[in-house]
């Protein structure tokens, strides 16, 4: 029934789901309260009323485990890639076991230089958990990269629902709304941050805009 009701979520990504993603799906039903955060430092909270309208971090160096695909639409490129990190984080690495659910999952987009589309490829990439980050597992795919990432400062806006091309394309031009005219972070580059599987409709994302270095 789990992997009928993942198969149904991966159809309307328009990608068909493989039969060996059982395992893994299951594994990560057993472990999903067990999910370790990206370690950040908040600089900054802006709001109107009592409500956050958008937060300044600062998230440190650190190891991500990441996938690049140019799919023809932003979902299915997402949905392979997060398959692929599936099977490396429930088994196919070299120590052989689960390593651990971490959240944020990062989505790292480029806009076209109209602004008015997003270009092709999306890199993915999981935060590997605190105990494997001065040694990580090796992929047994040769797709996965294990990249150290450079420290990141960033402003960030949550928004909930599906994510799609142009869920993400207006987040982005709302958020732009929001700060006004700006020069501090880039205009090409974006995040999209996701805290909760695919399978959860109402699921809690954020739009990360990147902090010039």
């Amino acid at each position: 029934r789990l992997f009928a009701h993942w198969e149904a979520v991966a159809s309307t990504h328009r990608v068909s789901l493989p039969r060996d993603m059982a395992g893994p799906i299951a594994q990560m039903a057993r472990h999903s309260q067990a999910r370790e955060p990206v370690p950040y430092v908040s600089l900054s909270q802006h709001g109107k009323c009592d409500e956050a309208a958008y937060e300044e971090r600062r998230y440190p160096a650190g190891k991500w485990a990441c996938v690049t695909m140019g799919e023809p639409m932003y979902e299915q490129s997402i949905s392979m890639s997060f398959m692929k990190l599936m099977r490396y984080i429930c088994k196919e690495n070299s120590v052989g076991c689960h390593l651990g659910m971490t959240v944020p999952v990062l989505n790292e987009i480029h806009l076209t230089k109209e602004g008015t589309e997003l270009e092709r490829v999306v890199l993915t990439a999981y935060y590997l958990p605190a105990e494997f980050q001065q040694n990580p597992p090796v992929p047994m795919d040769p797709e996965i990269h294990i990249t150290e990432r450079a420290p990141l400062r960033v402003i960030t806006r949550v928004f909930y629902g599906m994510t799609t091309e142009e869920t993400i394309l207006r987040e982005i031009s709302l958020f732009w709304e929001l700060l006004g005219p700006t020069d501090v972070v880039l205009r090409e580059t974006y995040i999209v941050a996701s805290y909760e599987n695919p399978s959860i409709p109402q699921r809690r994302n954020e739009i990360w805009f990147i902090c010039r270095p």
